[in-house]
């Protein structure tokens, strides 16, 4: 196997009696996708800045592309890292053409050495019509899509994105997904934290599910379903859903499912074998029921709760 391309080991980071990132160790192997899950307030972001050398660890080490470590060796690690931060910091005032052109200068690319370099990313980016706009004239998907173009100047060979697709529209996130599924191909790294599922499900071929600052599990998305879940899920909605939930837990039909939940006006039945629990709730007058595989939703859950987080 190759050497990892980055390697975090026994990371910690504490702000006054909170520990916010509590012995993390994780590596991203070569054309890997690795995502980052978890509530608010779990680490994920104060794991990206301490993988920028943005914010140092009370503890631990990170090795990256070669040897190199931060934050001894920031500068050369991050010329050889993209970032797409959370949240936009494009120059309003440059076009879509100057922001790539100005920004390669703080990896001592010139203009000249850009220049030929601005078509081909405005082209990956879909935005080749709108050279000449301002930031202030796109829509949301645009500016994303030039964000993550601007973080493809230096041609690094690792990537960090911090939520990249959040606020988008279907259609915009669709496409960015398919813009990081062409850098995977090309042989890109990328270090992605992200609160839809169905994106880290898509793009990831290994996931990190924090919470509390700690590791709780790891591995690739599907492996981690069949480690953690019942591979059908029976979601029963309707008049009297939770009577319904709690007869079944009273009657011998709870042998039917391994566990129930209950969330708002909805159950969820975790099952190895559906059908007899879909038969089962057939006698049940005025419920409504949607049969499905396990996803990494559910194993969201199942580890961290359904109980909503405040952001901090």
């Amino acid at each position: 196997m190759p050497a990892p391309l980055f390697q975090a080991s026994h990371l910690r980071k504490r702000y006054g009696d909170t520990t916010v990132v509590d012995d993390l160790s994780f590596e991203i192997a070569p054309g890997e996708c690795l995502g980052v899950i978890g509530p608010n307030g779990a680490g994920k972001t104060t794991t990206i800045r301490m993988c920028l050398g943005l914010t140092t660890p009370d503890g631990g080490h990170i090795e990256a592309l070669g040897g190199l470590r931060m934050p001894q060796d920031a500068r050369a690690i991050k010329a050889q890292l993209g970032v797409v931060s959370q949240f936009d910091s494009l120059d309003p005032d440059f076009s879509c053409a100057e922001n790539l052109i100005v920004y390669a200068r703080y990896f001592g690319i010139g203009q000249r050495a850009m220049a030929p370099q601005v078509p081909r990313l405005l082209e990956f980016a879909a935005l080749s019509h709108k050279a000449d706009a301002k930031p202030g004239d796109l829509s949301g998907g645009m500016r994303r899509r030039l964000s993550l173009a601007r973080a493809l100047v230096n041609d690094p060979k690792l990537l960090m994105l911090d939520e990249p697709t959040t606020g988008l529209d279907p259609q915009a996130r669709h496409l960015m997904w398919e813009r990081l599924q062409r850098l995977l191909q090309e042989g890109k790294s990328i270090l992605l934290t992200t609160h839809f599922m169905d994106e880290a499900e898509r793009l990831c071929s290994r996931l990190l599910v924090l919470d509390h600052g700690r590791k709780i599990a790891e591995g690739r998305p599907r492996d981690l379903i069949a480690q953690h879940l019942e591979p059908h899920v029976v979601e029963v909605y309707g008049n009297n859903a939770h009577g319904s939930a709690q007869a079944l837990a009273e009657s011998p039909l709870k042998e039917l499912a391994a566990r129930v939940e209950t969330s708002g006006e909805t159950t969820f039945f975790y099952t190895q074998d559906a059908r007899p629990l879909l038969d089962a709730l057939t006698r049940h007058d005025g419920l409504r029921t949607f049969h499905r595989p396990a996803n990494l939703e559910d194993l969201f859950l199942k580890l961290t709760g359904r109980q909503i987080r405040e952001d901090g």
